[in-house]
C-alpha cells in the first residue's frame, strides 16, 4: 500500500468532499493541517486557547483508561476540531461558539424507556460519580489525539431510564440553532446533527456520556455541556452538545450516512483496513507528533469490543 508523504497530501484526500469544496483558502487549510511540515500542534496554531470553564469536584482517575500515552495538550484538543455547526476549518469552531449558551441546558429523553423524563445538565453532573477517562481519539481524517475526558459510562444513564424491550438502539440528536450555531445557516449537513448506537455498544463500559475535559467543563468547542464519546469509533461518532436522546426499535439513520452512505456507514468503528473510498486508514497522524504511526482496529480498544462485533463481515458493516 502506498502511503504519501505529507507534502503529497492535498485536501480533497483529507475531507468530505462538501466541506472542502467550501474552504475558505488552501493556504488557510494548509497551515490547520500542518501540510508543510507534517506537524500539528500549538506552534502551529495562532487561535488563543478556549478554556474548559469550571472546575469538576470529585473527579477520580478510572481503570478504564488508557495509560502510557501523552496527552495532547489542552489548546490543541480545543482549537483543531470538527464541529461543523461552528464551521468546517479546524479552529472555527473555537473562534465561532463562544455566543453558545450551555446553562440553562436540558436533555430530553424519550422512545422506548418506562422513565422518559427531560434532565438539566445540572441533574447529569450528579447522576454518577464523575471519572477521568483517557482515551486515544480517531479522526476519520487521518489525526489523533489522547484525551482526558470526564463522565461516567454511558449505561450509568441508560439503566436508571428503564429501557423496554423494544429498545435495540439508541440516537442521540444535537442542538441546531442558526442563532448561536452560523454553521448551522450553511447546507453542508442536514441538521440537526445525529448520530446513534446499537444498545449493546451504548451499554459497554468505554462508551461515556461525557460532560468535561482536562477536569473542567467541556469547552463550547468540544461539544459542551454534554457529549457522548466512543473511544472505538472514529470521532464524528461522538454527538456533541446532546439536546435529546430517543431510545428505538429501529436502526436510527446518523447524518454522515445520510450525507454520504457509501463512504459513512453506521458502525464507523476504527479499521486500518477498510478505507474510506478516497483514502486509506492504514495510517494517523497524532496531532503534535512528526510523520505518521500505524492505525489500530478498533483504535487499540479490541481486547474490550471486538466481541460485539463477532462473526459480523466488517466491510459490509463499516
Amino acid at each position: 500500500m502506498l502511503i504519501k508523504r505529507p507534502s503529497d497530501i492535498v485536501p480533497s484526500e483529507i475531507t468530505p468532499q462538501r466541506v472542502y469544496e467550501e474552504r475558505r483558502q488552501l493556504l488557510k487549510g494548509a497551515l490547520a493541517l500542518g501540510l508543510g511540515t507534517g506537524l500539528v500542534g500549538s506552534t502551529l496554531l495562532s487561535t488563543p486557547p478556549v478554556h474548559a470553564g469550571v472546575k469538576l469536584a470529585g473527579v477520580r482517575k478510572s481503570p478504564l483508561s488508557t495509560s502510557g500515552e501523552e496527552l495532547t495538550p489542552l489548546n490543541d484538543v480545543t482549537t483543531y476540531t470538527n464541529f461543523y455547526e461552528f464551521g468546517t476549518d479546524k479552529k472555527d469552531p473555537s473562534e465561532n461558539s463562544g455566543k453558545l449558551r450551555t446553562r440553562p441546558w436540558t436533555v430530553a429523553i424519550e422512545g422506548e424507556v418506562k422513565k422518559a423524563k427531560v434532565m438539566d445538565v445540572e441533574e447529569l453532573l450528579k447522576l454518577a460519580p464523575l471519572e477521568e477517562r483517557v482515551y486515544r481519539m480517531r479522526c476519520v481524517e487521518g489525526w489523533s489525539m489522547v484525551i482526558p475526558w470526564a463522565g461516567y459510562s454511558l449505561s450509568e444513564l441508560i439503566k436508571r431510564l428503564e429501557p423496554t424491550g423494544k429498545a435495540k438502539y439508541i440516537e442521540f440528536i444535537s442542538l441546531a440553532d442558526p442563532e448561536q450555531m452560523p454553521g448551522v445557516n450553511t447546507p453542508i449537513l442536514d441538521w440537526p446533527y445525529l448520530e446513534g448506537l446499537r444498545m449493546d455498544e451504548a451499554m459497554h463500559p468505554l462508551a461515556i456520556l461525557c460532560l468535561g475535559l482536562y477536569g473542567e467543563t467541556l469547552p463550547n468547542a468540544n461539544g459542551a455541556p454534554v457529549k457522548i464519546v466512543i473511544p472505538w469509533k472514529y470521532g464524528f461518532k461522538n454527538g456533541k452538545s446532546i439536546v435529546k436522546i430517543r431510545f428505538v426499535e429501529q436502526q436510527p439513520k446518523t447524518t454522515w450516512q445520510l450525507a454520504n452512505p457509501t463512504e459513512y456507514g453506521f458502525y464507523s468503528n476504527v479499521n486500518p483496513a477498510v478505507d474510506h473510498p478516497r483514502w486509506s486508514q492504514a495510517k494517523e497522524r497524532r496531532i503534535g507528533e512528526f510523520g505518521k504511526r500505524a492505525t489500530l482496529l478498533y483504535n487499540g480498544y479490541g481486547d474490550q469490543v471486538a466481541s460485539l462485533y463477532a462473526g459480523m463481515d466488517l466491510r459490509k458493516f463499516f
